[in-house]
């Protein structure tokens, strides 16, 4: 009996460390319009598109969308401790766009922008920021002084930058909504595309 124990033992083994390798990992998708999936079907918002992606590639993920459209870095921050309820094991945050296209002083989206990325690595959430880009139309100067934001945070928290969520589909009309703005299903698709190796490395991180 004793004899078979021992026989049966690394089986029993190999069972507990592949439990432990298939836990399930919440990821937080907190942003404005772009995450929540304005203008799009439920199954085509970027969380969805992204959650998909990564089962395809065999990682076991929930992502929470967490976006909520008209969202400026403030309100993602006073609404932050209830999204974080989830209990995530990666955020990715995705806030800014509508301050630039408010003109929102640059300063206060950033001390925001700290908070919420000071918050979660109280609670020791690995992150990953989602930069923005304030449209050129906004002028020089405020382009200027809010494009840096996002390095600089990245810098300072010594979080991984994605540096402009919009990569290869702002300005593209077929990759767009009719208000020039929100990316259609398929700008989506190729946002998840460009994002994806970037997640992946964080996951394998999370999994070591």
């Amino acid at each position: 009996m004793f004899l078979s124990s021992l026989i049966l033992l690394p089986t029993l083994l190999a069972g507990v460390v592949s439990g432990c390798q298939q836990k399930t990992l919440t990821i937080l998708a907190l942003g404005d319009s772009l995450t929540a999936g304005y203008g799009l079907a439920a199954d085509e918002a970027f969380p969805v598109q992204l959650e998909a992606q990564l089962r395809m590639r065999g990682y076991r993920v929930r992502l929470v969308n967490a976006g909520v459209s008209g969202d400026t870095t403030e309100d993602g921050l006073l609404r932050l401790e209830s999204a974080l309820h989830c209990r995530p094991d990666l955020a990715i945050v995705e806030l800014g766009a509508n301050d630039a296209l408010q003109m929102l002083d640059v300063r206060q989206a950033k001390a925001n922008l700290a908070a919420i990325l000071s918050r979660m690595q109280s609670a020791g959430i690995p992150v990953i920021l989602a930069g923005m880009k304030a449209p050129p139309y906004l002028g020089a100067a405020y382009v200027a002084a809010f494009d840096p934001i996002f390095p600089q945070l990245a810098e300072q928290f010594g979080v991984p930058l994605y540096p402009f969520f919009l990569a290869g589909v702002a300005g593209r009309p077929e990759l767009n909504l009719a208000d020039g703005i929100h990316p259609t299903a398929a700008g989506i698709e190729m946002i998840v595309s460009s994002i994806l190796p970037l997640v992946e490395q964080e996951l394998e991180r999370l999994n070591r």
